[in-house]
């Protein structure tokens, strides 16, 4: 089972009891044994995970979920024991949960990075694993893929989708000897690249080293918890005994470690940041650190220079002249093009024409012509329809 599945697992007996204590008092049962059932394997499970923290030289604040468990029980009070287990649970079910998202979001971001690359060789192209490229390899980019390392174009041009690295959702004409940055998509032919680095001093390796580094960074905040857990612990047990010396109740010293047993500044803080920073990555916002991530929180104001760039990362049609009938023959031949500017006008063509009309063609992918309804079309900027007229 998955850590998330064990956290859902261990969720299960304090909520079920609970629930079953409530209907067998509302039916006039004494629910103390099924509060106190669904508490113990949440103990069971907590003082296991305790001590192997302990052979790991790790001493947390779980100390006080087990003695308020573990006191109510003695005491009968079984319905604290359920609340306090059940309290626990789910916190360490959100805990697993916004970790499983932030993993899932970091496994997206190295999904985009290819682990292999065509490179020429004395016998011609050969697939190699990304690993393997050194500066100076010819690569072959093919259409559609992702630029594996930093590079040279050696081909006459290049178009590329730069969106994931830069965010400009307009693709991007590259001339000759032009420098390319890995983590870009050919967004038109292939071309060749001459590789400038590996993939590990790459523009986009070092995007994935950034982000790693961020996650793994500790912010002021959650170095302030961390230092102040042990303080905190000898704090709760001293009041918890002085209530019970002071009026002479138990109950008194159960309230206190029931109220200190949440701990939401220890769970919180890194779990927040780090789900902070892998929402912003998804989103294509690079955080440098979680103590930069902190300290937005007291940002007013965001100025832009004048070459910076807000955008969505991808184009979108929003307007259009010459009829309906023209919009339908566009968005027929670019519904299968993987070109930026034909996937809005594929995909922003159906506010207009509907759904159905934009699936009604055929498209050449090497000459982009097509006969949608019959009717022969070729979609394409005025410069390359006035080249393909001649």
């Amino acid at each position: 089972m998955t850590p998330l599945a064990d956290r859902r697992a261990l969720l299960a007996p304090p909520l079920l009891g609970l629930l079953a204590g409530l209907v067998l008092w509302a039916l006039g049962h004494a629910p103390g044994a099924t509060f106190a059932m669904g508490a113990l394997p949440v103990l069971a499970v907590l003082l296991a995970e305790m001590a192997r923290s302990l052979r790991g030289g790790d001493f947390g604040l779980d100390l006080i979920a087990a003695l308020a468990i573990g006191f109510a029980l003695v005491m009968d009070e079984n319905l604290a024991a359920n609340v306090v287990a059940l309290m626990y649970a789910g916190g360490q079910f959100l805990d697993d949960h916004a970790r499983h998202r932030a993993s899932a979001e970091m496994t997206a971001l190295l999904a985009r990075q290819p682990r292999t690359a065509l490179r020429h060789g004395p016998g011609g192209l050969e697939e190699v694993p990304l690993t393997t490229l050194r500066p100076g390899d010819r690569l072959l980019i093919p259409r559609g893929a992702v630029l594996p390392v930093d590079g040279l174009l050696e081909g006459e041009s290049a178009l590329l989708d730069t969106a994931a690295v830069t965010g400009e959702p307009l693709p991007q004409r590259a001339a000759r000897g032009e420098a390319l940055l890995s983590g870009c998509a050919n967004a038109g032919e292939a071309f060749d690249l001459l590789a400038t680095t590996d993939a590990e001093a790459s523009t986009y390796g070092g995007i994935l080293r950034l982000v790693r580094a961020a996650q793994e960074s500790r912010a002021p905040m959650a170095r302030l918890a961390d230092r102040w857990a042990l303080g905190f612990l000898a704090l709760t047990l001293a009041l918890a005994g002085g209530a019970w010396a002071a009026i002479g109740e138990a109950t008194r010293a159960l309230a206190v470690l029931v109220v200190a047993t949440p701990c939401p500044l220890i769970l919180a803080v890194p779990v927040a940041l780090m789900a902070g920073l892998s929402r912003a990555a998804k989103l294509g916002v690079l955080v440098k650190s979680a103590a930069a991530l902190e300290a937005m929180s007291r940002i007013r104001v965001v100025i832009m220079d004048k070459t910076g760039t807000l955008t969505r990362g991808q184009a979108e049609l929003v307007a259009h002249a010459g009829g309906d009938e023209v919009l339908r023959l566009a968005a027929s031949l670019d519904q299968a093009s993987t070109h930026p500017i034909a996937r809005a006008g594929g995909g922003g063509a159906r506010p207009w024409t509907g759904a159905g009309d934009a699936r009604i063609g055929a498209r050449n992918p090497g000459r982009r012509v097509g006969r949608p309804g019959g009717r022969p079309a070729r979609p394409g900027g005025w410069r390359g329809l006035r080249a393909g007229a001649r």
